[in-house]
């Protein structure tokens, strides 16, 4: 029988860009369940809290763009955002296929409580600010090749 390894290094997993990415996000995600389990927040729920902390009001085709997310993922986690009284979702009065996002006063007092999940996330990872930077770079440069 032929050795796979030499026939097709292709398939080695070693040779797989996607597997560090994907394994670096798994990670990455592990690292910030103390922080979130804190806010009482999943890691894609941290996301649209963080597009909302910054645009405040939005459509939710535009948050599934910001967070590369489609509706099916995003439903439900908006519905669960909207129970926790964090968000608010309403048909947009131009045209009603919009639903916009918009963040509550209880949203918006969450993001004094999760002001620190960065720097603490930070520290657990080992990269100088020059290698993070360019590391931020290669993603997004990647992300957007998508």
């Amino acid at each position: 029988m032929a050795n796979a390894k030499n026939d097709y290094p292709e398939l080695l997993l070693e040779n797989q860009l996607c597997f560090p990415l994907y394994a670096c996000s798994k990670e990455i995600i592990k690292r910030y369940r103390p922080f979130l389990d804190e806010l009482e927040l999943t890691y894609t729920q941290y996301l649209v809290m963080l597009v909302l902390w910054e645009r405040q009001s939005l459509s939710s085709k535009e948050l599934g763009q910001a967070l590369y997310l489609d509706s099916g993922t995003l439903t439900p986690v908006l519905k669960k955002l909207e129970e926790k009284g964090l968000l608010s979702r309403r048909r947009s009065d131009d045209d009603e296929r919009n639903l916009i996002v918009s963040i509550s006063e209880a949203g918006e007092e969450l993001k004094h409580r999760a002001a620190h999940v960065p720097q603490s996330l930070a520290s657990c990872v080992k990269l100088d600010a020059d290698e993070a930077q360019e590391l931020y770079r290669l993603l997004y440069k990647f992300l957007g090749s998508l």
